[in-house]
């Protein structure tokens, strides 16, 4: 048995972001491992260690039992709790203990996806003791692991990767959120379109339709006459998105037509992940 055909591009992405990651960090001294992240409230140190936790829990690997101290300003739901367990308790570690798990955890990883031969419907175990198909799981973790590269591209100094596999899997994971964002988040209008024209290393043109019931849906033909349309680069679409920048900090980058109330209100809401 080998790797169904649905999940291989999902295994391909985590592979190449995965080696990305390893390469950025091996050569780094114990200080460059202390430099802040967009990601809030991690360093470098904090994003590896969330890397390995959650290369661990797709090995089935049990979690560690860990005390978080009460001080941390960026945990402020069960979920940040939960994803803040595998950080915290490796905060401490050095540079070649963190080196040396990362790549201890590639190997038990890449063992794992050689012997997978379960449908990408099975039932698996996801966060907080949800249950979600082995697809929904694999495309989630290869989706996080390609974010979590490109925060420590920008936190290095190292820019790449942004039309790698995980881009791939990011731009239809991200885009998969939009009907919502629009139609429910930015409540648009009934019986409206709005288009996202993205240029840059991934190029995509997407409507967003909003039909009379307040339902959002992506489509790929263009719209006549949008409520609005808004404009930008690959790199900014995946910065917002990801609420790594706010929508004032990248206002230069971002051209918008149409309704100037919708088209801030998309903005406002433009934040999909936790």
């Amino acid at each position: 048995m080998s790797l169904h055909p649905t999940l291989q591009p999902y295994a391909d992405a985590w592979t190449h972001s995965i080696e990305a990651i390893s390469e950025l960090v091996q050569p780094l001294v114990e200080a460059e491992w202390n430099r802040r992240t967009p990601c809030p409230g991690w360093s470098v140190r904090d994003i590896v260690s969330h890397v390995i936790g959650l290369d661990s829990e797709m090995l089935g690997d049990p979690r560690p039992i860990h005390t978080l101290p009460r001080d941390l300003f960026h945990v402020t739901n069960d979920h940040q709790r939960y994803t803040e367990m595998q950080v915290d308790v490796r905060r401490h570690h050095t540079a070649p203990e963190m080196t040396s798990e990362l790549e201890y955890s590639i190997i038990r990883r890449n063992r794992q996806l050689r012997n997978e031969s379960r449908d990408p419907g099975a039932k698996v175990r996801g966060p907080l003791g949800a249950e979600l198909t082995l697809e929904e799981s694999m495309r989630t973790h290869a989706f996080n692991v390609w974010v979590h590269e490109q925060d420590l591209r920008a936190a290095l100094g190292h820019p790449g990767g942004l039309d790698s596999p995980g881009a791939h899997v990011a731009r239809d994971v991200l885009l998969g959120e939009l009907p919502r964002v629009v139609a429910e988040d930015a409540d648009a209008p009934r019986s409206s379109a709005v288009v996202l024209d993205v240029h840059g290393p991934l190029e995509f043109l997407r409507t967003i339709r909003v039909d009379i019931q307040g339902r959002g849906t992506l489509e790929t033909a263009p719209a006549l006459g949008p409520a609005a349309t808004l404009a930008l680069d690959w790199e900014t679409y995946v910065r917002l998105a990801c609420g790594r920048v706010t929508p004032k900090a990248v206002a230069d980058r971002v051209k918008t037509e149409g309704d100037p109330a919708l088209t801030a209100a998309i903005l406002r809401h433009f934040a999909v992940t936790r």
